[in-house]
C-alpha cells in the first residue's frame, strides 16, 4: 500500500471519529438539563418549635403548612460539651436560626416550646432580640398522666 493511500485512510478515520465524537457530545447536551433559577419563596408568617434538653437546644422554623424554612441548634452554633446545655448557647443558635427565616421574609412567629432544659426562655428572648414577632408561646411538655408504676425506694 502506497504512502498515498495510508494517509487517505488515516484522515477517513479522523474524519469518522470526529463525527461519532460530534454526535456523542450532541446526544449528552440534550440529556442535560438547563438548571432553573430557583425562584425565592416569602414566608410572612411561620411556627417555631423549640426543644430543649438537658444536653442541646434544638429549633426549627417552619411555614405554617409544616415545611421547614431553617433550623439550628447550639451544636451548629460552635458550642460543644456541657457548652451546649446553656442558656447562651441557645440564644445563638436561635439567632442564626431566625436571621436565615427573616431573610425568607418571615415576621410572625407562633413559638411551640418541648422539654425542660434551660436554654428555652433564652431562645424565646432572642426570637424576638431577633426582630419576629410573637404570637403566642405555648409549652407543649409531655406530663405523664400518672404513668407507669414508680420504682420502690431505694434502701441505704
Amino acid at each position: 500500500m502506497s504512502r498515498k493511500k495510508r494517509l487517505q485512510k488515516k484522515a477517513e478515520k479522523s474524519k469518522k471519529a470526529e463525527q461519532k465524537r460530534q454526535a456523542y457530545e450532541s446526544k449528552i447536551s440534550s440529556k442535560i438539563k438547563k438548571k432553573k433559577k430557583k425562584i425565592k419563596r416569602v414566608v410572612p408568617e411561620g411556627k417555631v418549635y423549640i426543644k430543649s434538653n438537658f444536653n442541646n437546644t434544638i429549633i426549627t422554623i417552619t411555614d405554617l403548612k409544616g415545611e421547614v424554612i431553617s433550623w439550628g441548634s447550639s451544636g451548629t452554633a460552635g458550642f460543644k460539651g456541657s457548652k451546649k446545655s446553656t442558656p447562651y448557647a441557645s440564644a445563638m443558635a436561635t439567632k442564626s436560626a431566625a436571621a436565615k427565616a427573616i431573610d425568607l421574609g418571615m415576621n410572625k412567629v407562633g413559638v411551640f416550646i418541648t422539654g425542660v432544659g434551660v436554654g428555652r426562655d433564652a431562645a424565646v428572648r432572642s426570637l424576638d432580640a431577633a426582630g419576629l414577632f410573637i404570637t403566642s408561646i405555648k409549652d407543649m411538655t409531655p406530663l405523664p398522666h400518672n404513668g407507669p408504676r414508680a420504682r420502690k425506694p431505694r434502701r441505704v
